[in-house]
C-alpha cells in the first residue's frame, strides 16, 4: 500500500512537471534556497515568482526550496529571484529591502542572513584634480551616473504616436510605432531602477504586441484599439519613471461605445487622439504627473 502510494505521488510530480514544463516554451528548471516561515509565505514566493507562460515558482515550507521553471528567452534565475526579493523574501543571492521585509506579517518574518543587497548601488570614484598651481591639494569625490533614463526614448515615441493618430493619420501612426517597438526592444531590462524594472517586466510583452499591432497596420480604427492598452502600460511606467516634463493622463468618455479610454500628453490642452479633428476637444485631463 505503501509503494502504491509513493508510486501515484511520484507519478503526480512527473505529471505536473510535464505540464508545467508544456506551458513555458525553452524552459529550463532549477533549485534554489528562499527563505520564509510559512503558508502565507509560499503564497507570496510563488505568486510574484510566477508569471503566467513565462515563469512558475514552486516554494516547498519545510525545505524552503524553490523549484524554479522559466523560459529561458524571456526572463532567467536572477529577475525572478529579484522579484521575489522586492516582495521581502530573500534568497542566497539577493537581499529584500529592510523596509519591505519589517512590512511582513509577522509569523512570515523568517530569521534573516547576510546577502548581495537585491539595490543596485551607485558607484563613487575619487579623483584627484592637478592642484600643482593651487596652495591646497583636495580630493573630490565623483559621482558616476549609472543610467540616463533610457525609457525617454519609448516616452517619446509614444507621445509620436499619439500626435499621429490626433491627425487620422494611419500611415504616419504606422512609422511611428515602428520606432518605437525599436526603441522598447533597445531597453536593457537589467539597467533599470528596480521599482521600474519590476513594472517593466509587467508591462513589456503588451507592448511590444500593442506597438507591433500598430506598426503592421494603416488602419487608424484598429491602431487605436491597440492604442487604448498600450496607453494604460504606458501610464503605468510614467508612475514609476522619471521624465523631463509633466504629463497629463487624460480621458475619453465617448470612446469604445461608452465605456472611454485614456492617453497621456504633454499638453494638457485636449487633443483626442481617438476622434482627430472628429471630436478634437473631447476629454478631460484626470491625473498630472511630475
Amino acid at each position: 500500500m505503501k509503494n502504491s502510494f509513493k508510486n501515484i505521488m511520484v507519478a503526480t510530480f512527473v505529471l505536473l512537471s510535464f505540464t508545467i514544463n508544456a506551458q513555458i516554451k525553452n524552459s529550463k528548471t532549477e533549485t534554489v534556497k528562499i527563505y520564509g516561515n510559512c503558508g502565507m509565505c509560499e503564497t507570496n514566493i510563488e505568486k510574484v515568482g510566477t508569471i503566467k507562460k513565462v515563469a512558475k515558482v514552486d516554494w516547498n515550507q519545510e525545505t524552503q526550496m524553490a523549484t524554479l521553471t522559466y523560459d529561458t528567452t524571456k526572463t532567467n534565475q536572477d529577475e525572478i529571484l529579484k522579484r521575489i526579493a522586492l516582495a521581502g523574501y530573500d534568497s542566497d543571492k539577493f537581499l529584500a529591502p529592510d523596509d519591505v521585509y519589517n512590512n511582513l506579517h509577522g509569523c512570515c518574518q523568517y530569521d534573516r542572513v547576510a546577502k548581495v543587497p537585491v539595490k543596485e548601488e551607485t558607484k563613487t570614484d575619487v579623483t584627484t584634480e592637478n592642484h600643482n598651481n593651487h596652495g591646497n591639494h583636495t580630493k573630490t569625490p565623483k559621482t558616476e551616473v549609472q543610467e540616463v533614463n533610457q525609457l525617454k526614448a519609448v516616452f517619446d515615441n509614444y507621445f509620436v504616436v499619439k500626435d499621429a493618430m490626433i491627425s487620422s493619420d494611419g500611415n504616419a501612426t504606422s512609422i511611428a510605432s515602428k520606432e518605437l517597438f525599436t526603441a522598447i526592444s533597445n531597453v536593457i531590462m537589467e539597467k533599470l531602477e528596480m521599482d521600474v524594472h519590476v513594472v517593466w517586466m509587467k508591462v513589456l510583452n503588451q507592448i511590444k504586441e500593442d506597438s507591433e499591432h500598430i506598426a503592421d497596420t494603416k488602419d487608424i480604427k484598429h491602431q487605436r484599439e491597440h492604442f487604448t492598452t498600450l496607453s494604460k502600460d504606458i501610464y503605468a511606467l510614467l508612475k514609476v519613471a522619471k521624465y523631463d516634463v509633466p504629463v497629463y493622463f487624460q480621458f475619453c468618455p465617448m470612446y469604445n461605445d461608452g465605456k472611454g479610454a485614456n492617453w497621456l500628453s504633454k499638453e494638457n490642452t485636449i487633443k483626442n487622439p481617438y476622434y482627430g479633428s472628429m471630436m478634437l476637444s473631447c476629454g478631460k485631463t484626470v491625473e498630472t504627473i511630475k
